[in-house]
């Protein structure tokens, strides 16, 4: 590669590019195997009496000389604990989770995050491991940070859900609300650790009123909004009131808290509620279901799971990977509908431009997110772009599950106007080519690159040919 870098056009910026990118990374790798051997030549007895032996690392690792660590650390120039916490990382991964370690070897993953995966699998016994590696080493080179992890935190609780569930009983008990001393405007911070599933209803509610108040405060901003809608909660009788006044059924219910009350009726007050007693009363009388925040939960699940063959971990938009039992807690407390399961293995067209929701929905089951190489998003709230572009002038059905994937906005934009060409070959398969050359094949593997030639006879084929490079290996000999 030439140093001068003013010196490449375009196509080799990219290329220099790339090659940073794994050079940084190997060297990474390099600054993780100097520490590897340090700890190896410091595994035995130590020869000054006052040293000791700590097993900084999981079930299966090397104990290491404490007097070591701070020599290692000041020739890295990093404080002691930065440094003992790479090495611990470094031995998890070498001796735990060595096929991901390999990967890492090549320059072709991120070391932070093979790190990270190391340390929230560190309590896992040594006879577990390989349900984590294999899966993490499989997709570490392939998909975004993010998406690493939340296979890697499925999989943790895969690997041994009993001392999960310990774990997630230990954290329980951790649980708390906190709140600030006031300020000097007469403000106060509140901080809360509570149930994920808790929280959802939480955030569902406070959206909720922030729809409803929103009129009343013209000029405040979101998080504004947000904060006085919060404070809504500490009153539930007023918080009731304002949300039976806005049912979305045609009925009314007249609860006229403003009217005023007697001394008797006063001295009644629930204190612990701030509500009358007489409301109470009034309450345990009524159907309040419709108040309960309207929210869909979707759980992910592989059939292997539901035929009993594999242990069962369900991933919940929004809330990432829950055991059954604690998916079970979360549905106890809420109005469940069940609907029909959406086989996501029937083609759906429509002749219209526009993607009805529930095309919408089988594209999102189908992939999980934005379709972007390396994306990180699996939210929703995305553009549903057609990869083969809308042609008004062509025939109907251009748009259903054969043409479909979200897109960031962003990602949109790109792909829209700055020269880039997708095609979907297959369900939730995508190949992409930049302007400069550069192919990509995205599925529910992840991200791979694949040759620009590749990518062009995919997106060259005919309508209705769904290529797919790299699943045949073809050699000719002599």
């Amino acid at each position: 590669m030439d140093d001068d870098l003013t010196n490449l056009d375009k196509a080799g910026l990219l290329a220099a590019a790339s090659e940073a990118v794994r050079a940084r990374r190997r060297a990474e790798v390099r600054d993780l195997e100097v520490m590897l051997e340090w700890a190896r030549a410091h595994s035995g007895e130590p020869e000054h009496p006052r040293d000791r032996l700590l097993q900084l690392a999981g079930e299966g690792t090397p104990q290491v000389q404490e007097f070591c660590l701070g020599e290692i650390a000041l020739s890295r120039g990093t404080g002691v604990t930065a440094t003992t916490n790479a090495l611990a990382d470094t031995l998890n991964l070498v001796y735990r989770m060595p096929r991901t370690w390999k990967v890492l070897e090549s320059g072709e993953a991120e070391v932070h995050i093979a790190r990270r995966v190391a340390k929230m699998s560190a309590h896992l016994p040594l006879a577990v491991m390989p349900v984590v590696d294999k899966a993490v080493a499989r997709i570490i080179a392939h998909e975004s940070g993010g998406r690493v992890l939340e296979v890697a935190e499925a999989k943790i609780i895969e690997a041994d859900p009993a001392l999960h569930d310990q774990r997630v009983e230990a954290e329980r008990r951790r649980r708390y609300v906190s709140s600030s001393r006031t300020d000097e405007f007469g403000l106060r911070t509140v901080i809360a650790r509570c149930e994920a599933g808790d929280v959802v209803w939480i955030e569902a509610t406070l959206a909720r009123v922030v729809e409803i108040i929103a009129p009343r405060h013209p000029d405040a901003g979101a998080d504004e909004l947000r904060s006085i809608a919060f404070g809504w909660l500490a009153r539930p009788a007023e918080l009731l009131t304002l949300l039976l006044e806005h049912r979305d059924e045609q009925e009314t219910l007249d609860l006229d808290l403003g009217a005023e009350t007697s001394a008797a009726e006063a001295a009644e007050t629930n204190r612990a509620m701030a509500m009358p007693a007489d409301l109470l009363d009034a309450l345990r009388e009524l159907d309040l279901t419709p108040l309960a925040p309207k929210a869909v939960l979707y759980v992910h699940l592989h059939q292997a799971a539901v035929d009993g063959i594999a242990t069962g971990v369900a991933r919940a938009e929004g809330l990432g990977p829950r055991s059954f039992s604690s998916l079970a807690e979360l549905l106890a407390r809420t109005d469940l509908v069940v609907k029909p399961v959406v086989d996501l293995n029937d083609r759906v067209r429509t002749i219209a431009y526009e993607h009805p929701e529930s095309l919408k929905e089988r594209v999102h089951l189908t992939t999980g997110g934005d379709y972007w190489p390396y994306a990180t998003s699996t939210s929703r709230r995305v553009d549903y772009d057609h990869p083969t572009p809308y042609d008004d002038t062509g025939p109907p059905g251009q748009t259903g599950t054969h043409n479909s994937g979200p897109l960031g906005r962003r990602h949109h934009r790109w792909k829209t106007h700055g020269g880039y060409r997708s095609r979907q070959a297959g369900p939730g398969r995508y190949v992409w080519l930049t302007p400069l050359g550069l192919g990509f094949l995205v599925d529910h593997r992840g991200t791979r690159r694949i040759t620009a030639g590749q990518a062009r006879l995919v997106l060259d084929a005919p309508p209705g040919v769904d290529i797919f490079p790299g699943e045949v290996d073809v050699r000719l000999s002599p």
